[in-house]
């Protein structure tokens, strides 16, 4: 599964824990990596990720995620992967619970 090659790579990388489903209780800074949809190109499967950054403050929240964009940007290393395309990254601070995160929307190609 997809899902579980990036989580690996991340975890590799990263000092923060990477959750694929936020638990019941988390610590201050971590990432969570949701897969929200997927398609093929020409027989190339490829999954669109949203992988949110939770930090304690908004600017430690931006920095980590300005970490996990540089490490996600290299996981066209791996032969699993084909392709790496960010959409999009966003402050993504919740309101409700004022937690602080930002979100990078990726496009990964793969095998």
């Amino acid at each position: 599964m997809i899902e579980i090659i990036i989580r690996n790579y991340l975890v590799s990388a990263l000092t923060e824990p990477v959750y694929l489903q936020r638990p019941a209780s988390v610590p201050q800074r971590f990432v969570l990596i949701e897969k929200v949809g997927s398609g093929r190109n020409d027989g190339l499967p490829s999954s669109t990720f949203a992988i949110q950054s939770y930090a304690e403050t908004l600017y430690e929240a931006a920095a980590l995620n300005e970490r996990v964009k540089a490490t996600v940007d290299r996981l066209i290393k791996l032969d699993e992967i084909g392709g790496v395309a960010l959409n999009s990254d966003y402050n993504y601070t919740d309101t409700t619970t004022k937690e602080f995160r930002y979100q990078a929307v990726y496009e990964i190609y793969h095998y």
